[in-house]
């Protein structure tokens, strides 16, 4: 495949065509938006590598929007965003992926100053083992409802009796009883109380120092700030008893909704309010034409009935290969298994930072893996290694990826 890939200088040069593609891609965490207030938080220490990718003849069709940072001995090469976003891609539209990452091969392979890729929350739809001739290992619940034009009614006639009754039978009960009534946050005066109730809800939920989302709370703020601007902030406050309850963090951007945290009183837990308000939020975003609702990583218990899109990969953590031709310069030519070697002490260093660095916030059923190429003993480059979202079959935890 004819790719033409471009060095761009910074994120201000990308940022016409960059809003573009992300439009194509509905990734609300591929946006130029997204990117620009990471980078003003987390960008210390990192060196923007940021290309175009287009056809030999064309427009630009990705953005690959990557910074080189240390992470413990090694310099690594990751996505723009990673830490708090729960898609990490090129920025496209989905017809041109594979053209994107053979533009993502070409870029990385012409730098010579890094020793590991990093690719995190890749979908499972993506190529990325074709294109980058490696293994992605390690599975992670990211589920989604295809509304595709249904109503609530459709949706809901199609689970179970008893599901159905749960639905309605425990919102009216939380209206009659407690006075229940959602309210959604559209004014600029109002985002940072309810940005503040947010954090203390969900920190009342999870316990303190539970999960890394306060501590990026600066982040969300800021992000939060520009997206309730753009028109994309959907941050919802449950109130019962006329006092807020629990609250519902997310995005709506290209015809998706995006849910991405939320936080709730612990002493309401008998009258089911998260479950709730999750249905409320859907429920709105069926009635506004949305095509799609994504649960994002992780996932309760109660999602389970609502979301249809359930790939999944196959059980078992395959060996890793050297990569393939179409990866020269990242780690290896053969794509036979080969044996390991004294270099991939440093590769296996890095697997035990990340593994210290990814932190479980529910039960004990977290998979994830660092899958890192075996280069034969002659080969020296560097290595390529992939976090991939494959989608587990009956997600039942949830994990924060610590930047």
């Amino acid at each position: 495949m004819s790719v033409e890939v471009n060095a761009l200088g910074d994120l201000g040069e990308a940022a016409t065509s960059w809003r573009e593609l992300a439009q194509r891609s509905r990734n609300p965490f591929a946006t130029w938006e997204w990117a620009r207030t990471w980078w003003s938080h987390f960008g210390a220490g990192e060196d923007l590598r940021l290309f175009s990718c287009r056809p030999s003849a064309g427009d630009p069709v990705a953005i690959l929007p990557l910074s080189r940072s240390r992470l413990g001995p090694l310099r690594a090469l990751r996505v723009i965003g990673h830490g708090p976003s729960d898609q990490l891609t090129p920025v496209c539209a989905d017809a041109d992926r594979e053209l994107a990452l053979a533009g993502l091969a070409e870029a990385i392979g012409s730098m010579d100053d890094w020793d590991l890729f990093l690719g995190e929350r890749i979908p499972e739809s993506w190529p990325i083992e074709e294109a980058l001739a490696t293994r992605p290992l390690g599975k992670e619940s990211n589920p989604a409802l295809l509304i595709g034009g249904r109503s609530w009614d459709d949706i809901l006639a199609e689970r179970s009796k008893g599901f159905r009754g749960q639905v309605r039978r425990y919102e009216r009960r939380l209206v009659r009883e407690l006075g229940l009534r959602f309210r959604l946050t559209s004014s600029p005066d109002r985002l940072g109380e309810d940005m503040d109730l947010l954090f203390a809800l969900h920190s009342a939920r999870w316990g303190p120092g539970t999960t890394r989302f306060p501590a990026l709370a600066a982040f969300h703020r800021d992000f939060a700030a520009v997206a309730l601007e753009q028109g994309w902030l959907r941050l919802w406050v449950a109130e019962v008893a006329d006092r807020p309850a629990a609250a519902w963090y997310g995005f709506r951007y290209a015809g998706v909704e995006s849910f991405y945290q939320t936080g709730r009183d612990p002493n309401l837990e008998r009258w089911s309010l998260g479950f709730v308000l999750l249905n409320h939020t859907i429920r709105e975003a069926v009635q506004d034409g949305m095509d799609e609702y994504r649960f994002l990583r992780g996932g309760e218990s109660y999602q389970g009935p609502l979301h249809r899109r359930r790939p999944h990969a196959a059980d078992g953590c395959p060996r890793p290969h050297a990569a393939g031709p179409a990866c020269r310069g990242l780690g290896g030519r053969s794509g036979r298994p080969a044996p390991r070697a004294s270099p991939h002490r440093q590769a296996r260093a890095l697997a035990k930072l990340a593994a210290q660095r990814t932190q479980r916030t529910r039960s004990s059923g977290m998979q994830l893996a660092l899958e890192r190429p075996t280069p034969s003993a002659s080969q020296s480059g560097p290595a390529v290694a992939v976090f991939s979202s494959m989608i587990l079959v009956e997600p039942d935890w949830s994990i924060t990826y610590m930047p």
